[in-house]
């Protein structure tokens, strides 16, 4: 079939079309006009995800999160944010609401989840904003009033919503913080105790001042435990030495003013003999009496030796004694040095216990206050960018659209029905109709009574002539 055939079918049937077109425009205008008028209302909301949290401070990864705005799609879809709709508008006490839920129900089920799932489904609709975190919440109603009012209490909900769904886990971690602060302040109660009854037990006030005295005590001790280890030996090493022979060679017994007085006294007698004896002779009383206070002086300067030698002794007793009373009193101190280091560690672990559990104790206690104030926190990231006002025109139904559509409907169904006649009852309505028809060769055409161009038409029908004959043509106006 080609387009002059299509052409003549509908030029053939179009009352047919005609009748089809106009019922179908004519069903569309009355059925726009006498639908329900219904009227949509639109807030818009922003949901700001670059701006860190006033409390927490945690700035959010960067650029915006794919999935955040879908989720709070969601959010301002589900039923918590409907069930808060229906509380605070107080829907359940409006009897035209109550007697809409008891026709469809029968009263069966509740009048918030009827509400939620049958009449907030179908009429709220929310869109998110091409490349932007604007959220737009739109709700239609028969009243552009109840419409505006809905769509602000879907929008508040959601706020409220969003601040509770960021309060509740604070809240709960505020309560967890708040046992655990229990308990950390008990331990580090227990840990103060115990330092404190060691403290007690042992004596301490100050161990590092006390440690360090000690520490000075015993390190003055050593010192005068090497100086008397040393003097000791000297000692010793004098008084052995004065046992022998060489006792009066000693510097003890050279430098004693008694025994240089009484050595020079008996230089001078031993002068004075030798000239008595060279001039009076071995047997004179002088010479006997001088060689006798010789001999006497010779027993002092003796005696004086051998006492300052034993001197020498008593004083190396002394440093030996002294040396045993210094290493005694060396060990001692040592030994209590060392236990106020077993002790000052045994204190040092009681005291890191302490620090440990105040740490834990102020850890716990920040992340309370913390979690204390975001569990009062009334803001959130989401911001009301415009309120919904009732709208003056509807949303549906939409004449002109309407109009529109039942044009192009009306028209592909006219064209389907005639089309649909025609293969039922086929007629001949052209030339190329009657050529596949009787498959023979049309030798000539006669011209409708009605024509008005005849010689035109009679020129066509010429050429179709020519191309079905294969080139033979008879005169205008001559049948062949």
């Amino acid at each position: 079939m080609n387009f002059a055939q299509f052409l003549a079918i509908l030029r053939a049937r179009w009352k047919v079309a005609l009748i089809v077109f106009v019922s179908v425009l004519v069903l569309a205008i009355a059925v726009s006009l006498l639908m329900r008028k219904t009227y949509m209302a639109s807030a818009s909301v922003v949901v700001d995800s670059t701006k860190p949290d006033p409390l927490a401070a945690v700035l959010y990864a960067g650029g915006v999160n794919p999935s955040l705005i879908a989720t709070q799609i969601d959010v301002i879809q589900s039923d918590r944010v409907a069930f808060k709709v229906v509380r605070n508008l107080r829907l359940t006490e409006n009897p035209q609401i109550r007697e809409q839920w008891q026709d469809a129900t029968d009263g069966v089920g509740s009048i918030e989840q009827w509400l939620t799932t049958t009449v907030f489904q179908k009429s709220l609709d929310v869109k998110p904003s091409r490349e932007s975190n604007v959220v737009t919440v739109s709700y239609k109603a028969p009243d552009p009033q109840f419409a505006a009012v809905l769509a602000n209490a879907f929008v508040q909900a959601y706020l409220e919503t969003n601040v509770e769904m960021r309060v509740e886990p604070a809240k709960l971690y505020s309560s967890f913080f708040d046992q655990r602060a229990k308990e950390a302040r008990e331990a580090l109660e227990k840990a103060q105790s115990k330092l404190s009854e060691f403290q007690k037990e042992k004596g301490i006030i100050a161990t590092d001042e006390r440690l360090d005295v000690e520490n000075a005590r015993l390190s003055e001790l050593s010192s005068q435990y090497v100086a008397l280890q040393s003097l000791a030996s000297d000692s010793g090493s004098r008084q052995t030495a004065a046992k022998g022979k060489g006792a009066d060679r000693m510097q003890e017994v050279l430098n004693n003013p008694l025994i240089a007085g009484l050595k020079a006294d008996q230089a001078r007698q031993e002068a004075k003999l030798q000239e008595l004896t060279a001039r009076l002779g071995e047997k004179n009383p002088q010479v006997i009496e001088a060689r006798a206070n010789l001999a006497e002086l010779k027993a002092r300067v003796d005696s004086e030796t051998v006492k300052v030698a034993g001197s020498l002794g008593i004083a190396n007793n002394i440093n030996q004694q002294r040396a045993g009373e210094i290493k005694a009193a060396l060990e001692a101190q040592r030994a209590k040095v060392l236990q106020m280091k077993a002790v000052r560690d045994d204190g040092a672990v009681l005291q890191r216990d302490v620090e440990n559990a105040q740490h834990t104790y102020d850890t716990i206690m920040q992340r309370l206050n913390q979690t204390t104030l975001e569990s009062l926190a009334t803001q959130s990231n989401v911001s009301v960018l415009s309120q919904a006002v009732p709208p003056v025109e509807p949303a549906s139904p939409k004449l002109l659209l309407n109009i529109a559509v039942a044009i192009f409907l009306g028209t592909l169904l006219a064209i389907g029905l005639v089309m649909g006649m025609e293969l039922r009852d086929r007629r001949v309505r052209s030339i190329e109709d009657v050529a596949q028809a009787v498959a023979l060769p049309i030798i000539g055409v006669l011209p409708s009574p009605h024509a008005r161009r005849l010689f035109r038409k009679t020129a066509r029908v010429n050429l179709m002539q020519q191309r079905l004959l294969g080139g033979y043509a008879p005169e205008a106006g001559k049948g062949a």
